[in-house]
């Protein structure tokens, strides 16, 4: 019985000064997330095989692009105008690249993929 006890209290003790709230391990709760997510992005074709891409969105603001390889090195960037959603990055080739879409002072990150 006291061994009982004693997982008892040493499971309750541990729980206390173990416990951390979601802030401190760096992970943000959905409702934080989507307010710094862009709302109704949309990026097709992916796959991309003619080397055009379009990327949309509900506000339709200005954009800025880049692109990054595997390796973490920015190997393209543009800024696409308000109204516009048309990207050639016929430029690039074949691989597994990073996305990173910013507009409003929010971003969205996609992995892309060319053909």
């Amino acid at each position: 019985m006291k061994k009982l006890y004693f997982l008892t209290f040493f499971f309750i003790l541990s729980s206390f000064s173990f416990a951390q709230n979601s802030s401190e391990l760096g992970v943000e709760d959905s409702k934080n997330r989507q307010s710094y997510e862009i709302e109704g992005f949309k990026m097709y074709p992916n796959p991309i095989v003619n080397g055009i891409l379009f990327i949309t969105s509900f506000e339709d603001q200005l954009k800025e692009v880049e692109i990054y390889d595997i390796l973490g090195k920015r190997v393209f960037s543009r800024t696409l105008l308000k109204g516009k959603s048309r990207l050639n990055i016929s430029t690039l080739k074949s691989g597994v690249y990073i996305i990173r879409v910013r507009e409003n002072n929010k971003t969205a990150t996609r992995k892309l993929v060319v053909k």
